[in-house]
């Protein structure tokens, strides 16, 4: 329990009796730092690079990236910043075309056919339109959007997985022959996003995602694999949590769920940068704490009795702000090989929108109940 203590010994702010505007936390400090890093990176073309060629251009890698670029994107939205407004609406609205320009005559977001990172990017993508289809200030852009969003919500049906036990998940490709927890995850947030602006997303489509995802519960250790028959992870638990969160209210804070988050509690679990997938966990983990939040229960059961949020918050702004602090000039960079692959824009990004959830100022942040019980009230 000693990183744990510690979280909550470097995390918990002094007593003080000084009156006057309340100090901003560090955490406010260093989005701050990590959103000017990211304008300065940005390409002049709107794009942002990744570390090696994760489904961008270039035969050198890191160069023109849809998914990092709509990442980078929803790192300022998560942050308060909108397009065309503000200091960085320039930089924002240039991102969103860049990855607008990328949709190719199928309804895929990529730079072209590029094997296994394509519905990683397509889901990326779709989710990004769908939280920015509504903020853009040119109306005609808004509604071109709009129209890409239907294309790509339909891809991400028709990929869905239809064989045996892999029904209602996704996977590297749209050919709906495989499926594995970490593209799923993408592909539900993509999907609820969309539905979140009017898109017809089918409960159909929902109800087989939710199934596979259940599939891969392990009911003895209390995580979610990353296959059917693979290894329980961190991040694939964070992913499950939050997928079921954002599938409807009846699925909030089930046993299961609080079961898994207790999972990612443990002293054993809590990330580190020299496990595979950090910024990947840091970013799908605490959205799922964060949706799981402090309530109380249903129908007035005491099933939730710790406030996962707040326990967890201390131990993300541990990692991200003192064991694992930002970089001189703002940028967050991994040990991990599979994130510095990726690249610093996306470390950084990942954790900005890690930081930010509490904001709530993306759709995809507010909690997917009450999100539910608006939609109830139409």
């Amino acid at each position: 329990m000693r990183l744990f203590a510690l979280a909550i010994a470097f995390c918990i702010p002094a007593l003080g009796f000084a009156q006057g505007p309340k100090e901003r936390e560090p955490f406010e400090l260093a989005v701050d730092q990590g959103v000017e890093y990211l304008a300065k990176s940005q390409n002049g073309d709107g794009s942002w690079n990744s570390g090696r060629q994760f489904g961008g251009f270039g035969n050198n890698g890191g160069q023109r990236d849809p998914a990092v670029t709509a990442l980078c994107v929803m790192a300022f939205l998560s942050s308060g910043h909108v397009p065309g407004e503000g200091r960085y609406g320039d930089a924002i609205e240039r991102g969103i075309r860049f990855v607008a320009s990328q949709q190719q005559r199928n309804g895929m977001f990529a730079a072209s056919q590029f094997g296994m990172t394509q519905m990683y990017s397509h889901g990326i993508c779709t989710l990004m339109v769908a939280e920015a289809v509504g903020l853009m200030p040119d109306r005609r852009m808004a509604e071109s959007l709009r129209t890409q969003l239907v294309l790509a919500v339909r891809l991400i049906r028709s990929a869905q997985c239809v064989l045996a036990e892999n029904t209602g998940g996704w996977r590297y490709t749209p050919d709906g022959r495989d499926a594995d927890i970490s593209v799923t995850g993408w592909q539900v947030m993509a999907l609820r996003a969309a539905r979140n602006v009017g898109c017809d997303v089918p409960a159909e489509t929902v109800e087989k995602a939710v199934g596979y995802i259940k599939r891969c519960y392990d009911p003895q250790v209390g995580g979610y694999r990353y296959t059917r028959y693979s290894a329980v992870t961190v991040p694939c638990t964070g992913a499950s949590i939050l997928s079921l969160e954002l599938c409807g209210k009846e699925y909030h804070a089930s046993d299961e769920s609080l079961r898994a988050a207790g999972y990612l509690l443990r002293k054993e679990n809590i990330l580190n940068q020299a496990r595979p997938h950090f910024f990947y966990g840091i970013y799908y983990t605490s959205q799922a704490m964060f949706q799981i939040g402090d309530d109380p229960g249903k129908a007035g059961e005491n099933k939730n009795p710790n406030n996962y949020w707040q326990i967890y918050r201390q131990v993300l702004h541990f990692l991200l702000l003192k064991q694992y602090a930002p970089k001189a000039g703002g940028f967050w960079q991994s040990a991990s090989a599979d994130d510095n692959m990726a690249g610093i824009n996306y470390c950084t990004a990942m954790a900005i929108l890690a930081l930010t959830v509490e904001y709530r100022y993306l759709p995809i942040y507010q909690r997917g109940h009450e999100s539910d019980e608006r939609e109830d009230k139409r």
